[in-house]
């Protein structure tokens, strides 16, 4: 980043999660290591059912690892919070306008009303929904409802972003829009994100590593430095090095995605 080595913002050391089911137990994840850098854009690849939402709500701390021990350094900043979310389901609350759910963060915070409306305002515009500022949950698509989700992430400034999934439920012509509005907020902040998708380009375009996880249960296959030069935008899909690299990464990743599927198939 800067030339200077500083400790990990999160540090994963043998993470591991087992959930109990009424026939016995199921290890989502197992023995995960992974260092993140402070403000390094980190995203996370796998197949489905491979513990990589499980980990990231380890990381949010809505849930506890069965073993292990993970690390967060927190910031100089004690009236900032640590972490913020963005789901893959639509977390809004249906009772609360857009302006509301942006602004929810900051309120439980206690910014004053106006300061609070002020900053919601401005991320509700880049997201995209300024007419819609008024209107409330039942009134807007799934796509305009995870907007709401990601502005209500930003707004609340946090040191550290988890994104699970949060453009798979979008078309992909705002999918891409949102991309890079996502690389211009970033450049903008440089705040630390962990982002999980499984979009190889997605992870391509946006990353600074990208982790591969294999099947279940997850665990840290290899890691991917993407060399590529910021600042980004979706010009850079169509460099022979993106192509190249997004290959590369599938080819890593595809005996993983067969097994995940032939276990998916055991199971029926």
């Amino acid at each position: 980043m800067n030339g200077i080595e500083l400790e990990p913002k999160i540090e994963s050391l043998h993470v591991s999660k087992v959930f109990q089911n009424g026939r016995g137990s199921v290890e989502a994840v197992r023995d995960f290591n992974l260092e993140v850098r402070e403000g390094e854009f980190l995203c996370i690849v796998g197949p489905s059912g491979c513990g990589k939402s499980t980990f990231l709500r380890i990381l949010a701390g809505l849930m506890d690892a069965s073993s292990g021990t993970l690390r967060i350094r927190p910031g100089s900043d004690p009236t900032k919070p640590l972490t913020s979310v963005v789901f893959q389901e639509y977390a809004v609350f249906p009772w609360k306008t857009v302006l509301e759910n942006v602004a929810f963060g900051l309120q439980m915070r206690g910014i004053p009303r106006g300061e609070r409306n002020q900053i919601a305002h401005q991320w509700i515009e880049r997201v995209g929904l300024k007419k819609f500022v008024n209107h409330y949950p039942h009134q807007l698509s799934g796509g305009m409802k995870q907007r709401v989700g990601i502005a209500r992430a930003l707004a609340n400034d946090p040191e550290i972003l988890l994104m699970d999934e949060p453009l798979g439920a979008l078309d992909a012509q705002t999918r891409n829009v949102l991309q890079e509005e996502i690389l211009r907020i970033w450049e903008e902040r440089r705040k630390t994100v962990v982002y999980v998708t499984h979009s190889i380009e997605e992870a391509v375009l946006l990353g600074d590593r990208v982790v591969l996880m294999t099947a279940h249960p997850g665990t840290r296959k290899a890691v991917f430095d993407i060399p590529i030069k910021r600042p980004r935008d979706l010009h850079d899909t169509a460099t022979a090095e993106f192509g190249e690299l997004s290959y590369a990464i599938w080819v890593a990743l595809r005996d993983e995605v067969i097994a995940a599927m032939e276990s998916a198939g055991e199971g029926k």
